[in-house]
């Protein structure tokens, strides 16, 4: 399972909340907690595998080519033409204006809705997300939109889990959550209460929540979060814990029904291979934690992953230190976002297979970079025509060519160059 992150502070998530209907003061909360997600040494990577790639002396044949793999599920239609792009993003305050929503379809045709999007203007992010999906598919029926659930926090921001809000949860809601065994309390991280997967009737609720909202949005399936099950709080249960949030997600599947996607945030996890449609590698700070190592067991992951025809979402979180105590603009962000694209989009597309889609920014809420216009993504790339060659098996350095791009990566440098042709 993915691992937790680190507890949000209350400075961060600072809120009140009698019930959903008094009114929620959440929206300091970045969308997929992401302050929370940003201060986090990622999840441990699987295994690395010492030459994952081809050599150069009898190159593969172009995965592009080769033969669709049958599922049962609808995917986002995936093309080689440009880099493909994976889009996720909130603001707590409102939704899309016609501009921005207009950059958003033009950029990607996979996108999710974060948990916060549109929740002061609606109340009810479920509300808010239907909205945002019929404006998306007004622009293009075929784009693919994506509702978000956290497995292991109580978020109350919709009208299905309003209660975990209320000043005092009632059963059967209480049951839900896990207890502090100091007091008794709902057990929180920061002020913000915790599932208890190992009640059978959370999971079946959870389930049944999960389908009703994919539903009643329109969506083309569901975003999971935090896959850990809070076992931090429980580890002689790893085993337990594991074997429950599995047949959870078995249970949401069944719920959203045989064609809508199950995006799990977490590829690290054996457990989780045959029930999850779509996967993401989720690299919240990806300057600090991110090693070659884990970037080689990625693609090596991607390939398995894209040969089952499962999905991977490479997400980068490219974040910049702050300097002593003062803070990065976002105008800062953005300009170290730029200057380390072309590293992070090589090492990308040295391991992208069919329906690998890459995501960029430096957070989760809709000024975190969903905005931002990268030259490099519009740009054509075309069909990879061979695997990626790493010419010297003692180097980290590896290239792949592409119909309209030449790629270069040295993982060791933290270098990165892309020819467009």
């Amino acid at each position: 399972m993915t691992h937790p992150r680190p507890s949000p502070s209350p400075s961060i998530l600072s809120y009140s909340c009698a019930s959903l209907g008094l009114g929620i003061c959440f929206l300091g909360i970045s969308a997929c907690d992401q302050r929370v997600a940003e201060s986090t040494p990622p999840a441990p990577a699987p295994k690395a595998v010492e030459q994952p790639v081809a050599e150069s002396a009898s190159p593969t044949p172009p995965p592009a080519q080769a033969a669709e793999v049958a599922v049962t599920y609808r995917r986002p239609p995936f093309s080689w033409d440009t880099v493909p792009i994976y889009q996720m993003f909130g603001d707590g305050k409102r939704l899309l204006t016609d501009a921005e929503l207009s950059i958003v379809a033009a950029s990607s045709d996979f996108i999710c809705l974060e948990k916060t999007h549109g929740l002061k203007k609606m109340r009810c992010t479920k509300l808010a997300a239907k909205r945002e999906i019929e404006r998306f598919k007004k622009i293009d029926p075929k784009m693919f939109c994506l509702f978000y659930f956290n497995s292991a926090y109580a978020f109350p921001f919709s009208k299905d889990t309003g209660v975990f809000g209320a000043e005092v949860v009632e059963e059967p809601f209480r049951s839900f959550l896990l207890s502090d065994p100091k007091t008794g309390e709902p057990k929180r991280r920061g002020i913000v209460r915790m599932f208890d997967v190992l009640n059978p009737e959370f999971r079946t609720w959870w389930a049944e929540t999960v389908g009703k909202g994919v539903r009643a949005t329109g969506a083309d399936g569901v975003f999971v979060d935090q896959m850990h099950g809070n076992v931090f709080s429980r580890r002689k249960q790893q085993k337990e814990v594991d074997a429950a949030q599995a047949e959870m997600m078995r249970m949401a599947k069944k719920a959203i029904g045989p064609e809508k996607i199950l995006l799990l945030n977490g590829a690290d996890s054996p457990e989780l291979f045959e029930i999850g449609d779509a996967f993401m590698f989720e690299h919240p700070n990806a300057a600090r934690f991110l090693t070659k190592e884990a970037i080689v067991a990625d693609w090596d992951l991607m390939k398995k992953f894209s040969a089952a025809g499962k999905i991977s979402v490479w997400r980068i979180g490219v974040n910049k230190e702050p300097k002593e105590a003062k803070l990065v603009s976002e105008a800062d962000l953005e300009k170290f976002s730029r200057e380390r694209l072309s590293y992070y989009l090589a090492a990308f597309l040295i391991g992208a297979q069919p329906y690998s889609y890459f995501q960029y920014g430096w957070g989760w809420t809709l000024q975190d970079g969903a905005l931002v216009e990268y030259p490099e993504f519009s740009k054509p790339l075309g069909a990879p025509k061979a695997e990626a060659t790493r010419p010297d098996p003692a180097a980290w350095i590896f290239t792949r060519e592409f119909e309209k791009a030449s790629v270069r990566v040295d993982l060791a440098a933290g270098q990165g160059e892309i020819h467009w042709h």
